[in-house]
């Protein structure tokens, strides 16, 4: 589904979106609000490059982030629930990763993670491995799954 089309989709069911962002800067954002009209659905994006930014603009807790590391379902769950709760929207997107280069034998490069938030559902937290793509592969492929993620959120029935 293209963005205008989940712009719609949300739009139809009056919904509102945000997005917390680290490796992709901003891209899901970006994606949105490059359509024209986008203000009635798309609320804010939130872009969380460090960890103090992560803890400051998203409460991302300071001790999940020392167990689990940035790049961790619990820190993307945490950041989709803080955007939700800075915002006025109804569904966050959040995603955290290692867009490349680099990465480690824990954390290897492509590794990204992605959460849910909405008002009425169980966040939900998932971790996608893109492989070694290259940084700008890995970033476009992580945008277009944030943007896979909000339409199936923005078409369950409990929204």
């Amino acid at each position: 589904m293209t963005p205008e089309a989940l712009l719609a989709l949300a739009r139809a069911r009056g919904l509102r979106i945000c997005t917390a962002e680290s490796c992709t800067g901003g891209m899901v954002a970006a994606a949105l609000t490059d359509i024209a009209g986008s203000s009635d659905v798309v609320d804010c994006g939130f872009v969380t490059y460090s960890n103090t930014a992560k803890q400051r603009m998203l409460g991302v807790n300071a001790e999940t982030l020392a167990v689990h590391g940035a790049v961790s379902e619990e820190v993307a769950a945490e950041m989709a629930e803080g955007a939700l709760a800075h915002s006025a929207a109804d569904i966050a997107v959040s995603i955290t990763g290692i867009a490349g280069p680099g990465g480690s034998e824990f954390k290897p490069e492509g590794r990204v993670c992605f959460a849910i938030a909405t008002k009425t559902a169980r966040t939900c937290a998932e971790t996608i491995e893109f492989g070694a793509l290259g940084r700008d592969k890995v970033r476009e492929a992580a945008r277009d799954h944030a943007l896979a993620c909000l339409v199936k959120a923005a078409s369950r029935s409990d929204q």
